[in-house]
């Protein structure tokens, strides 16, 4: 019998060709999204799996009051991971991490050559237990526990040494550190949060030696002992914290993150060192997208079906008068649907194979082929299957095999009018969503663009950071300096600790000798150039001055307009006053507010400072863009010159300022391809229909020519009956998509407003996409033979 449905099943596709080609390019479309959205959501929930005590392992995090509001961040003090080994015995092991220079480039030279290391870390040996790392050369239980020692990732082992035996070697780091190499290890998965290309030993730094709770700069990872309270933890945390700082002392508080929740669970958290992260709601988004375009092909897959269900009519009356019980219908029909749904999956299979390069592209991440041969992904394709031909093959299902063969065999006998409402209220549900879709995506791109032709308050075009961290001494320093400025085609160069785009130190700003709880300040120490390299606004005073007279011990210091504002001085006023940011400063100018962190937050305070006791990383240069490849090799040809053992690496600030809304793009680039697959696979649906009702109505079309009615009135009639249920699919589809996209804005601290013109856009959009896709076979029966659809049957 499954026999015989089947090849039922297989002649009825064959037979109503234009029906099935809709249905399995429509279906093949949406499961062809679904397969890859599926693949990116497994991949952002696989993350962290492979660490075996993952469930006990914990995050210290510090909860601290800002500006802003409350700031939670992912580094905690030095000393938090020492003193919490020896007095907290729920913690068997205690680990901290140290990007180098705070977040900056390594510049090693290894084997007689230069290198630069992004993922370098200064780490505890305890990490290696924590996280169970496996070496593939060297021993894991002491490979980090003394100074002056370093663990290789393989692929960081090939790079400096190529196929000679690391153990031993020496490597050295930013011209300062000589580190022995102790081990190897296998490069961290794809799907690890913890992803570290070098890890040296913590105890080398001076951090090590005379750890404080002020310097919150230390990411640090918690190994509880089974069955831990992590409440529990947390409570002996504070009473630490207690310990080592007086109440009025204490600015930050901590709380522990569970580490599988790190990776999705993260975009509200600061200062994290995790290269990868994901989020939560992208998932939530995508999954909800997913569904909503397969949702839209099973609805063509119904629409269609229950449009073709008088041409079947009367083969169900026959069939039922024959004997034919219900459950032999609903089987057969089922059987159509499965049919046509495994033919679509199998293509989707394809397609999904075939557009990861491009989807990888897009989404920025890293699929492979290899997620294909798990067995699990087997069991879901056979899984989406079912569940597709269950809700696809359902109502069309229930319906035909519902007809009263009595009522079906009568020659008047025409479909019901619920049949109707019932399609057009899908067409209804299609378009609603595809408004959504197409409002989402313009003010997503309205959005981006805002940022990009927002007033940053500086110029980041045409500004080289290069980072400096090899290079030590002033008289190297200074070398430098006079070198990039002797070039023709460099404006102006500055040394700084960091620039706009990235983290520099957080301080607090008061006035001198006032007792209030002060303002959290943004601190970046630097010298008299920085002005002219980032064209800020001077508003009063003047920049820092080049050089310090003998004996003045004060710190000059630039504000911004927030921090004066907060002093309750005017910008000239302002000049000349002392004020105290860990030390006593002399205000020498105020700029403008300038946005040296996203429009997701709002401007906060910023200083500028010389202070001669902190370390300046990077080289900032202005210069005029004569041909970038060509500028390029000329600054490299300049720093090897003067640094000729550090390795030259460098990051443009516009390139850096654009990576603030990676995740931003990133949406508005997968929006604008699913929102147009999602449109399309609607209007396969709506061809579908048009096609059925121009067939179903060619004898009236005929009589109505035959009575004089034109091409232009006919086709008006056919798409009238359409452009109804689409009216008022904008209707639903305005307010919902209005709603979704204001919460969207609200992550902007500056953003715009949504216009009555994008709802327009959207609404044209839309109805024009459906005139042109119904308008083809409106046409076409219009101009139709009369006589043809007239004769005879």
């Amino acid at each position: 019998m499954i026999k015989n449905y089947f090849k039922i099943a297989w002649r009825n596709l064959k037979a109503n060709r234009l029906f099935s080609v809709i249905n399995i390019l429509g279906l093949s479309l949406g499961l062809t999204i679904t397969i890859l959205l599926f693949l990116f959501i497994r991949h952002e929930l696989s993350f962290d799996e492979m660490y075996a005590e993952k469930e006990n392992i914990y995050r210290l995090l510090t909860d601290q009051e800002s500006d802003g509001g409350r700031e939670i961040a992912a580094t905690s003090p030095a000393i938090a991971a020492p003193m919490a080994m020896d007095e907290i015995p729920e913690i068997k092991y205690a680990a901290r991490m140290l990007q180098n220079d705070f977040g900056g480039t390594a510049s090693v030279r290894a084997n007689n050559e230069n290198f630069t290391e992004k993922s370098f870390f200064w780490v505890d040996q305890e990490l290696l237990d924590i996280f169970k790392v496996q070496l593939v050369k060297g021993q894991r239980n002491n490979a980090l526990n003394r100074p002056n020692t370093i663990v290789l990732s393989e692929s960081a082992a090939k790079k400096y040494f190529g196929a000679m035996d690391p153990l031993g070697k020496m490597i050295k780091v930013d011209n300062r550190y000589e580190l022995e190499v102790t081990g190897v290890y296998s490069d961290f998965e794809a799907n690890s949060t913890l992803d570290c290309g070098v890890m040296a030993s913590f105890s080398t730094l001076w951090f090590a030696k005379k750890p404080t709770w002020y310097n919150l700069s230390f990411e640090t990872y918690l190994l509880l002992n089974p069955n831990t309270d992590p409440l529990a933890v947390e409570t002996k945390m504070k009473e630490l914290l207690d310990k080592g700082l007086e109440k009025q002392d204490q600015w930050y508080d901590f709380r522990l993150q569970p580490f599988e929740t790190i990776h999705l669970h993260s975009t509200q958290i600061s200062h994290s060192y995790a290269s990868n992260m994901g989020d939560i709601s992208e998932v939530h988004n995508l999954t909800f997208l997913a569904v909503l375009i397969l949702l839209i092909a099973c609805i063509n897959y119904m629409n269609l079906t229950t449009a073709y269900s008088q041409k079947r009519s009367k083969e169900v009356g026959i069939n039922k008068t024959l004997g034919a019980a219900k459950k032999n219908l609903l089987t057969r029909f089922y059987m159509e649907t499965g049919v046509l749904t495994a033919i679509s999956m199998g293509i989707a299979v394809v397609m999904a194979i075939l557009a990861i390069p491009v989807f990888n592209t897009v989404t920025d991440q890293n699929l492979n082929l290899k997620l294909f041969l798990k067995p699990e992904l087997l069991t879901t394709f056979s899984l989406i299957w079912l569940v597709i031909t269950f809700v696809s093959g359902s109502y069309p299902a229930l319906y035909l095999s519902a007809f009263s063969p009595k009522t079906i065999i009568q020659p008047s006998y025409q479909q019901g009018r619920k049949n109707s409402i019932i399609r057009k209220s899908l067409v209804v549900f299609q378009f609603a969503t595809s408004v959504v879709l197409i409002v989402g995506v313009l003010l997503i791109h309205r959005q981006l663009q805002f940022i990009n032709e927002q007033d940053l308050g500086f110029k980041p075009e045409n500004v080289m950071a290069i980072s400096t961290s090899g290079i030590r001494g002033a008289q190297q320093t200074s070398a430098l300096v006079h070198e990039f400025e002797s070039l023709t085609d460099v404006k102006s160069v500055s040394m700084a600790q960091g620039f706009p785009g990235m983290s520099v130190s957080g301080r607090t700003l008061r006035k001198k000798n006032d007792g209030q709880e002060g303002l959290d300040i943004n601190t970046n120490v630097t010298d008299s150039g920085i002005i002219d390299v980032l064209q800020l606004k001077l508003l009063a005073g003047q920049n820092l001055p080049a050089e310090k007279q003998e004996g003045d011990k004060l710190v000059d210091v630039i504000l911004n307009k927030k921090a004066v504002d907060y002093l309750g001085y005017s910008p000239k006023e302002a000049i000349g006053k002392e004020v105290h940011i860990s030390v006593t400063n002399r205000i020498v100018g105020v700029v403008d507010d300038f946005n040296f962190s996203s429009l997701h937050v709002p401007i906060s305070a910023y200083a500028f400072h010389n202070n001669t006791g902190e370390p300046k990383s990077y080289l900032l240069v202005r210069f005029r863009s004569n041909g970038l490849s060509k500028t390029i090799a000329q600054f490299e040809n300049v720093f090897q010159k003067v640094a000729p053992e550090s390795s030259f690496d460098y990051s443009f600030l516009d390139k850096n300022i654009e990576k603030l809304y990676k995740r931003e793009r990133r949406a508005a680039q997968v929006g604008i391809i699913f929102c147009g697959l999602a449109i399309f696979v609607a209007c396969l649906g709506l061809l579908g229909l048009a096609a059925f009702t121009a067939a179903q109505r060619k004898k009236e079309i005929g009589i109505r020519k035959v009575l004089g009615a034109s091409i232009l009135a006919i086709s008006r009639m056919l798409l009238t009956d359409f452009l109804k249920p689409i009216s008022v699919s904008l209707a639903i589809g305005f307010p919902i998509a209005y709603f979704l996209m204001n919460r969207w804005l609200q992550h902007f601290a500056y953003h715009i407003q949504i216009s009555w013109t994008v709802f327009l856009i959207a609404g044209f959009s839309v109805v024009l996409i459906a005139l042109v896709t119904i308008s083809f076979q409106s046409i076409r029966a219009a101009t139709q033979n009369p006589v043809k659809s007239l004769r005879t049957e």
